[in-house]
């Protein structure tokens, strides 16, 4: 059979792709094979594949052109102004949560641009300029960005410039909690069945734990904890005191056979007297700096912390020791993994980096 390829000079887009799907079909009824009619007419045979099919389907009508999908309905300039927009969040935009659905985006358009789309066009339009359903990281409202981005530099540089002066470890100090309802993890289960995970729903108690993430250029990277139990007695200390902290920190010391700089937040128990008379008595091998407030994205023992939760993840633990267990048993096999550690380190971003 022969094959005429394009058409005139007035012959508008839609009219030549009329005419080659015209022609592709007269080659389906002749029955010749994909790869003669993709050679003849200078398409993909994936086309002519899937015009095959839509003629098996449809007959005429399958194989009919839709057309060219149009020109943007909204110019370069409104898209930036758009995505500006869905970074400042739907708190910003008069909404009660934190989530952008289609028909929030699709309102914005809306609202901003008096143009209407479709739910599916607004997914098209998402997804062509790089957006995509995600799971999102929790900030606290009260945290001041601008004040992580000054520290950033300024207090990454000022504590390693510390460190290398005095040839000391830069150690991350960060606390975490564990009841007995463990946190839940994804597990496969039948679709359209919400998998059910049964954990006791009666018990006391706490697990504290109290980690430290060693780091110094040219050594192995160390990790350091403490736990404690709070079991609900009388007058029994529900987490850690001042002066756990501060053992914990004459023990990193001790271990470490040198100086350190302790990093850490601004929890109210790192605040108190005498654990600052503390400090100012042991400048000479002590160096401490604080965090901004709210940003433990720039602490590394919260990716230690991560990788602990995820290994209790659905456990239905009989009581508060076999809590206890799992997490011992999960920090112990993080001090044995020093690559794991400085991994947990670069997940705070290149600023930290020893």
């Amino acid at each position: 059979m022969r094959y005429q390829q394009g058409g005139d000079l007035t012959d508008t887009g839609r009219a030549v792709r009329e005419r080659v799907r015209l022609q592709a079909e007269t080659g389906f009824e002749a029955g010749e094979k994909n790869r003669e009619i993709a050679a003849a007419l200078r398409v993909s045979e994936r086309s002519v594949e899937r015009w095959r099919r839509q003629w098996r389907e449809g007959g005429l009508a399958g194989v009919a052109s839709k057309g060219s999908p149009g020109r943007p309905r909204l110019s370069e300039a409104q898209m930036a102004r758009l995505e500006r927009e869905l970074e400042r969040g739907p708190l910003a935009h008069g909404w009660a949560d934190q989530q952008w659905t289609l028909a929030r985006v699709k309102t914005m358009i809306g609202r901003l641009f008096h143009v209407s789309y479709t739910m599916e066009g607004t997914w098209r339009l998402l997804r062509r300029h790089g957006w995509s359903w995600q799971q999102p990281a929790r900030r606290a409202i009260e945290r001041d960005d601008d004040a992580v981005e000054l520290w950033r530099p300024g207090g990454v540089t000022a504590g390693k410039s510390t460190a290398a002066v005095n040839n000391a470890w830069v150690v991350f100090e960060d606390e975490a909690g564990q009841s007995m309802t463990p946190p839940r993890a994804r597990t496969w289960g039948r679709q359209g069945v919400t998998p059910v995970v049964r954990v006791r729903g009666r018990g006391w108690g706490r697990v504290s734990m109290a980690g430290m993430t060693c780091h110094k250029p040219g050594e192995r990277s160390r990790l350091i904890y403490a736990i404690h139990e709070y079991r609900g007695r009388k007058d029994e200390p529900k987490g850690f005191g001042w002066k756990d902290y501060r053992d914990l920190v004459i023990r990193a010391h001790t271990q470490l056979g040198g100086p350190i700089v302790p990093v850490w937040d601004n929890l109210r128990m790192h605040l108190v007297a005498p654990l600052r008379e503390f400090f100012e008595a042991s400048t000479a091998w002590l160096t401490v700096f604080q965090l901004p407030t709210y940003a433990a994205d720039l602490d590394p023992q919260e990716g230690v912390w991560s990788l602990v939760k995820r290994d209790i993840g659905n456990l239905a633990a009989a009581d508060l020791s076999q809590i206890t267990r799992a997490v011992k048993r999960k920090l112990k096999m993080l001090q044995y993994r020093p690559e794991v550690i400085d991994g947990c380190l670069a997940g705070t971003g290149p600023n930290l980096d020893l």
